[in-house]
């Protein structure tokens, strides 16, 4: 009876290790349980080919908050999110990419090594494939679009480094989220236009 309850102990905790590593990326250096595993599995796949054809590491790490307190000033604020992730890039692989996010500290950043900084455009980046869809608007829970966010700027990255190569990467999810970019631009520039207008009729009408 004894030897069975240890055979069943060596079996669950066989499971509970598959279980944890079942989803483990090289890439993801942390998901701070913000990342769906379909999200985690789609970014090994494109982290891996990255790594075997164009020689690149692209990394993320994902909080979803760095603890920080309350009351702490934008300048203190910024300079810790600088500290603590220049640690993280002190254990990156050169050359390297790596996407940084922090949900409610609504931080989001892109730290390129020197040797693709003249490939992977940092503003791009954040605010083609990754702002969009984390401020969108919709049904969605924000770690819904945090998966999707992180995603798509994972999947973007990879694809400008490979075209500046001219290498297509089999694992590329393609334009579909440079088109989610585009559609919250759109959105952007509506509204702000259509707020101009308003202003310039309230004004005339006053004048009247």
């Amino acid at each position: 009876m004894k030897s069975f309850n240890y055979f069943k102990v060596a079996v669950i905790s066989l499971l509970l290790f598959l279980s944890t590593n079942l989803y483990a990326s090289k890439f993801i250096l942390n998901d701070g349980g913000i990342i769906d595993h379909r999200a985690i599995e789609k970014i090994e796949q494109i982290g891996s080919e990255a790594k075997n054809r164009l020689g690149v590491n692209i990394y993320v790490y994902a909080q979803k908050s760095l603890n920080l307190d309350e009351n702490i000033s934008t300048k203190d604020k910024i300079k810790y999110i600088k500290e603590y992730e220049s640690k993280i890039v002190k254990t990156l692989a050169k050359p390297y990419v790596l996407l940084t996010i922090s949900l409610e500290d609504t931080h989001v950043n892109l730290i390129v090594s020197n040797e693709l900084k003249d490939v992977v455009d940092k503003n791009d980046i954040l605010n083609d494939y990754v702002v969009p869809l984390l401020a969108s608007k919709d049904k969605n829970s924000l770690f819904s679009k945090a998966s999707a966010a992180i995603l798509n700027g994972y999947a973007a990255i990879a694809d400008i480094i490979a075209d500046s190569r001219n290498i297509e990467l089999k694992s590329s999810i393609g334009s579909s989220g440079k088109v989610a970019g585009t559609i919250w631009k759109v959105f952007m520039y509506t509204l702000i236009v259509v707020g101009l207008l308003l202003y310039t009729f309230a004004v005339l009408r006053r004048r009247k």
